[in-house]
């Protein structure tokens, strides 16, 4: 089984090339496999496909062969790009399509791991819709098994180069972009750090307009105009219900837009506590990526406090990897017991009653 999420947007990113290089529309996609159990054996040369997505114009998908893509890559895991349908609205389309594109499976926190990235360099040239382009051999089954699959599933994110033309080449070299890096190193020297917040006894240095720049809860409490005066003249705020580990994961992310890293048996804690910070400060992306976390490890056991919390704070696809998890689970009665299900009846009964519903019970 699969699901997929996509991002598409123009021009290039970043890296090298030159100063006038070909123009370009780039996307990703990232296809979520689930049950992959069940999807090993399927056999030789069978594939399956994500939903389609859009880069450049074009319709594209990406193909995935559980079992290899011929005879001779059968100990292989083989991913591919194919060509959906030409690009709509352009009577002077030739339909041939010009792209690259680069397969990273993602971490805990959806981010690319570096070590898995394949291609990205060589161009292909799809002339027709319905033609593929296949890496044959993405990553040997077992490497694949030992290293990235967790709970059954995993994901792969695909990001498409389409090339538009060619203009003149004049030789340039463009730099990564280090901000990361540099900021996150501002936040540890702490240099010209000018607020500090106590919590739980701990205090933690910071910088009001860092601050204020990624948050808008931030920005209202020292610089917003009922507040102005005083707010932004403290240099002292006292935070109460979180650790001192949560929200110093949370500053990691508003000075690196990263997650630090997390030990496997932190990870669910630290996900379910930084989606709570990330609510209470209005930061869409950390509560996106903490959603992301928890849909990628939730289990039985935690399913129904993981429940609650995505109801209390709105996160859709975590309320229904939980209910899906529940769904299929044999068990779900002696997991619906005491106070997993005290708590879920006091804090959300509409949550309950729709749970009943979606398990086929006239009541718990």
């Amino acid at each position: 089984m699969s699901s997929s999420l996509a991002c598409a947007g123009g021009g290039d990113g970043g890296g090298g090339g030159s100063a006038s290089t070909t123009v370009t529309a780039t996307g990703w996609h990232v296809l979520k496999v689930e049950d992959y159990s069940q999807l090993k054996g399927i056999g030789v040369a069978r594939r399956i496909k994500s939903n389609p997505f859009v880069v450049g114009g074009r319709s594209w998908c990406v193909t995935f062969f559980p079992d290899g893509s011929s005879e001779e890559t059968v100990d292989w895991v083989c991913i591919g790009l194919r060509l959906e349908r030409r690009r709509r609205h352009h009577d002077d389309d030739d339909g041939i399509a010009v792209a690259r594109a680069k397969y990273s499976f993602l971490d805990q926190v959806g981010e690319p791991v570096p070590s898995s990235t394949v291609g990205g360099t060589s161009v292909r040239v799809f002339s027709r819709p319905g033609q593929s382009w296949v890496h044959p051999e993405f990553i040997r089954r077992e490497d694949m098994e030992s290293s990235h699959v967790r709970d059954d599933k995993f994901c792969i994110r695909c990001d498409v180069t389409v090339i538009e033309r060619n203009c003149c080449q004049v030789p340039a070299t463009v730099p990564p972009s280090d901000l990361r890096r540099h900021l996150g190193d501002l936040l540890a020297a702490g240099a010209g750090a000018d607020v500090a917040f106590e919590v739980a006894g701990e205090t933690l240095a910071a910088h009001k307009a860092v601050l204020a720049a990624r948050s808008p809860v931030f920005k209202a409490e020292f610089f917003g105009s009922l507040l102005k005066e005083n707010a932004a003249t403290a240099t002292h705020v006292r935070i109460h219900g979180m650790e001192p580990r949560v929200f110093r994961a949370m500053l990691h992310f508003i000075y690196t837009d990263s997650l630090p890293e997390i030990g496997p048996d932190e990870r669910m804690a630290m996900a379910q506590h930084l989606l709570v910070a990330a609510d209470r400060y209005d930061m869409e992306r950390l509560k996106s990526m903490c959603e992301f976390v928890l849909c990628m490890h939730v289990s039985e056991d935690v399913a129904v406090s993981t429940l609650v919390l995505a109801e209390q704070h709105g996160c859709h696809q975590l309320k229904e990897a939980c209910f899906k998890i529940l769904g299929s689970s044999g068990k779900y009665k002696e997991l619906l017991v005491g106070d997993d299900l005290e708590h879920l009846a006091s804090s959300s009964p509409s949550l309950l009653v729709e749970l009943c519903a979606r398990l086929g019970l006239d009541e718990l």
